[in-house]
């Protein structure tokens, strides 16, 4: 588990906010599955997705855990990266994995969707999805049953990618430190779509 428990660069649980963050969240918790829970919920709810806001000016483009909990903001990817760095801070092992989604619903173009692993003692790897909740998404934490931002319809192509990694794939991280705005990340979305060739669920 100990890549799974690991601080880096992206997944910068040991920043102080981030350490703080997390102790806030589980004050009190019973359990370690409970403390989880508190850590997708702040993330899911209280971090906004960057393109749900994206005619804010104020809405910088983040990667890193501590800039995602700093801006209160992220794409799917820095979201999950802030969601493992919570997780990682209460020593729960977390990682990261990805869907093969629409873009638009119906075929293609297609892009990388990001989300989270997280290991509970009752179920073992649990899938979570941190992205923000709105009308037709409606993610929840609720184990042993799944129940993540976006079902995958494989009639128009989309698929699970069946790796669980304890570090953000390097496509996605150049995605979202080289472009310096939520619509710039936005048009390069179909293209980061070629970056993982993994086997599928």
């Amino acid at each position: 588990m100990e890549p799974y428990l690991a601080h880096s660069e992206w997944i910068d649980w040991q920043h102080p906010a981030v350490l703080t963050k997390a102790r806030e969240l589980t004050d009190g918790a019973s359990d370690a599955q409970q403390a989880a829970q508190r850590c997708f919920e702040f993330v899911r709810d209280r971090i906004r997705h960057s393109w749900d806001y994206r005619d804010d000016p104020f809405n910088p483009v983040t990667c890193r855990a501590s800039d995602v909990l700093l801006h209160a903001t992220g794409y799917c990817y820095a979201k999950s990266h802030l969601l493992a760095a919570l997780l990682r801070a209460n020593g729960i092992p977390a990682g990261l994995c990805y869907q093969y989604l629409s873009l638009e619903g119906g075929g293609f173009p297609y892009t990388l969707h990001g989300l989270n692993t997280v290991h509970l003692e009752s179920v073992g790897w649990y899938r979570i999805d941190p992205r923000g909740n709105k009308p037709g998404v409606d993610a929840q934490f609720c184990p042993p049953l799944e129940r993540l931002a976006f079902p995958v319809d494989d009639r128009v192509g989309e698929r699970d990618y069946a790796t669980n990694l304890p570090e953000p794939l390097p496509e996605v991280v150049g995605l979202l430190t080289r472009n310096a705005t939520v619509q710039e990340v936005y048009a390069d979305l179909p293209i980061l779509a070629e970056a993982v060739d993994g086997p599928a669920r």
